[in-house]
């Protein structure tokens, strides 16, 4: 019992010299120094691990950031990654109005890749949906997009929406993020024609593989007009 109540103590007194830090530091800039383990101890009486406890806290909310050698300092924002989007929103970010024209939505059986990137058997049913995708008035990328039909039944019995990942996230089923990867490529007499191109032009490939936390949603593939798309990528750390 008594060492129940020495441990609620202990927690309390964390808590108290927690908040006393983070209300001192509030508004300050990254690089200020926060009280030292010695001046805190001082001021409120306390056990230097409980204020190392207080501390590590503000460490792990992203407020504080150890520097050894040197001390604890108010942290830099932490960076987040760009949010995901659609090819409707990006176009709409770039300020173009985006367009697409189906050329083939439906059920069929997943090859072998496309079953291995959404995990699930081998063929077994999924959803395709190619689009020749337009905005400012010219043709931009070919998308191929194939879904689990198990997640998404009655999909296209509702009618095609105008966008994809509008229509996920009414569902529930948004991504959430992606793996993507990026090739230089030349276009198929097929994609020349279909994008405005001459054969042999170069394109850019885009494969993603898209999450709803950890659900396989969506893989596809897209092939952009490289003089008319530009891919941006955020990219950055947060060592000193």
């Amino acid at each position: 019992m008594e060492q129940a109540v020495e441990t609620a103590q202990r927690a309390l007194k964390h808590v108290v010299v927690r908040e006393y830090v983070r209300d001192l530091l509030d508004g300050a800039e990254p690089g200020t120094p926060a009280p030292s383990e010695r001046e805190l101890v001082s001021h409120f009486k306390v056990a230097r691990m409980t204020v190392r406890q207080a501390l590590d806290a503000l460490v792990a909310e992203g407020l504080l950031e150890r520097m050894p050698g040197r001390g604890t300092f108010v942290a830099r924002p932490r960076r987040r990654a760009a949010r995901l989007t659609s090819f409707t929103e990006d176009m709409r970010r770039r300020g173009m109005s985006a367009e697409s024209r189906t050329l083939l939505a439906r059920v069929e059986k997943a090859g072998p890749g496309v079953a291995r990137a959404l995990e699930i058997a081998p063929h077994a049913p999924v959803l395709h949906w190619k689009r020749l995708r337009r905005a400012g008035g010219s043709a931009i990328c070919l998308e191929d997009a194939y879904l689990n039909e198990a997640m998404l039944p009655g999909f296209l019995a509702e009618g095609l929406p105008t966008s994809l990942y509008d229509a996920l996230q009414g569902r529930q089923l948004r991504p959430t993020w992606a793996e993507d990867a990026v090739q230089a490529d030349v276009a198929t007499p097929e994609e020349a024609e279909l994008l405005g191109l001459d054969a042999g032009r170069p394109v850019l490939r885009l494969a993603r593989r898209a999450l709803c936390g950890e659900r396989v949603v969506q893989v596809s593939r897209s092939t952009y007009r490289s003089d008319r798309f530009t891919l941006h990528v955020q990219l950055g750390d947060d060592t000193p």
